[in-house]
């Protein structure tokens, strides 16, 4: 039975990620701020579980990290847009949340037992765009923005404390991930919303920009499977292989909400540019399918009843 701490265990990476370990069987010491991102109605879902304990904590000001095996920090401010009005809360949680949890966790006794592995997730964001091609593990990161600065930097901290203070870690880099339970403030619920309210949505750069799209399931799996594989030390990509423009994403989405095959040029503002824009992800995950995962979702057949969920739960 393994003992794992998750950060961020309401959102939509860390819910997942909960219950698949909680299914199979691990005591899970659930993290959670209670942001407005989080889905605080999963609590006494989990709480059903006789493995799953919750505390409500900032991982920036957390004082306590119980003996586990993983400490699986999910944990992040990840709105890109919102990095990039005030970046204040970005530096907060995705830079000094990362030290503190690093230095909980250098800090603990090793009489008991070893210190627990670092598993941190950060984001394809973090190497910037590129036109052709796909990024390893091992290019040089360049990011664009505030948010995938300050991925970057809790990835620089990751390796110097583990080179510092011996301490074991693995680093996912996950690409955009898409689900039910998702904040709408990402392209998929937002754009339900949108059309909910009959507005036009605003799509960057006229619809351009290429993203990877990967179901969170999927890259829970792929967190289990890093786990397993008992590696340490070491960096994932987790990508998927499915890439379409934000324009195809939402004329998919245009034409799962009204249920027919209509153009979505008529539901779309082209023309609102973003700052630091980058005009395509690609990750190669090779290393990480090399340990026997592969994605099991697909985008399109899991899209409609996303869709559904959306025009259905109204969120704020």
């Amino acid at each position: 039975m393994k003992l794992v701490v998750i950060t961020g265990c309401l959102g939509l990476i860390g819910s997942h990620l909960t219950k698949k370990c909680l299914d199979l069987g691990w005591q899970v010491y659930g993290i959670d701020s209670l942001t407005y991102a989080a889905n605080q109605h999963l609590i006494p879902f989990f709480q059903r579980y006789d493995n799953f304990a919750f505390v409500k904590e900032d991982i920036a000001t957390l004082s306590y990290l119980p003996d586990c095996d993983y400490v699986i920090n999910v944990a992040a401010e990840s709105h890109v847009g919102n990095s990039i009005v005030d970046s204040e809360d970005f530096i907060h949680t995705n830079v000094g949340g990362v030290k503190n949890l690093l230095d909980l966790i250098r800090k603990k006794q090793k009489n008991v037992d070893d210190l627990p592995v670092f598993l941190h997730f950060s984001t394809d964001e973090v190497y910037g765009d590129i036109a052709e091609g796909s990024h390893t593990e091992l290019d040089i990161l360049n990011p664009s923005n505030p948010y995938s600065a300050s991925k970057a930097c809790s990835d620089m901290l990751i390796l110097a404390w583990a080179r510092t203070y011996k301490m074991k870690y693995a680093i996912v880099r996950p690409t955009n991930n898409y689900g039910v339970g998702q904040y709408p403030e990402k392209l998929i619920p937002i754009s339900v919303k949108m059309l909910q309210r009959g507005k036009k949505i605003k799509l960057h750069d006229e619809g351009e920009p290429s993203r990877n799209w990967l179901h969170a399931d999927d890259t829970a799996s792929a967190v289990i499977a890093i786990i397993e594989s008992g590696n340490t030390n070491e960096i994932y990509n987790i990508a998927g292989g499915f890439e379409q423009k934000n324009k195809q994403t939402v004329n998919k989405i245009v034409q799962c909400y009204f249920e027919d095959e209509r153009d979505s040029k008529d539901y779309v503002d082209l023309g609102f540019k973003r700052e630091g824009q980058d005009v395509r992800y690609s990750l190669d995950d090779s290393k990480l399918r090399a340990l026997g995962w592969e994605p099991k979702k697909n985008f399109d057949d899991e899209l409609q009843n996303i869709v559904e969920y959306y025009k259905n739960n109204f969120k704020w």
